[in-house]
């Protein structure tokens, strides 16, 4: 018998296994958040699965997402992302990889870690919502608006709330599964 899956996800099996794998577990170690801040800021305009067919050349692009690496990078560096074919070629998000791994680090400094900053957000627990059809998902919340807010005041770019929002849902920071589908009550 196959299991339900939220309508999103389903007909790609990179999309499914996605889905079926990490999509909405609560993530709460700062490298695995920063990797996906950096994933949703180049999904910007675009769709989840461009991003999605492109994660292992982001990889090693960005040195398996070090914000610490990345927050030292040179011009050298960042014309030879622009001129790698296999990520996303966007002047304006390659830089602000660099400018947001240094407020990163920042976050970090001033909360002991990432997760316990932006966790704080929820009060340290996912919102479960109850959809029925993934297409009933919001596209930014009052949460969501607060924390791009917070970001952008901090120094982050391409942190609008519906990327927020965006991250939110693939960090588990909210349970935006359909109520149908067998990871609404795994994650």
């Amino acid at each position: 018998m196959t299991k339900h899956k939220c309508g999103w996800c389903v007909g790609d099996d990179l999309y499914e296994a996605y889905h079926d794998l990490e999509w909405g577990v609560p993530v709460k170690d700062d490298d695995t958040l920063f990797e996906f801040l950096i994933l949703e800021t180049f999904q910007a305009g675009l769709s989840w699965i461009t991003v999605l067919k492109k994660r292992e050349n982001f990889r090693k692009a960005f040195d398996n997402f070090d914000y610490k690496k990345i927050a030292s990078y040179n011009e050298s560096k960042i014309t030879s992302l622009l001129e790698n074919s296999g990520i996303i070629r966007n002047k304006l998000k390659v830089r602000a990889t660099v400018t947001n791994a240094q407020a990163y680090i920042k976050v970090q400094e001033e909360f002991g870690s990432f997760s316990k900053y932006i966790w704080d957000f929820v009060d340290g627990k996912p919102i479960k919502n109850k959809l029925t059809h993934y297409k009933d998902a919001p596209a930014n919340t009052p949460i969501s608006d607060a924390i791009s807010k917070d970001l952008k005041k901090r120094g982050f770019k391409f942190v609008g709330s519906t990327v927020i929002y965006a991250h939110m849902q693939a960090t588990g920071m909210v349970n935006d599964h359909e109520v149908g589908c067998f990871r609404y009550n795994e994650v």
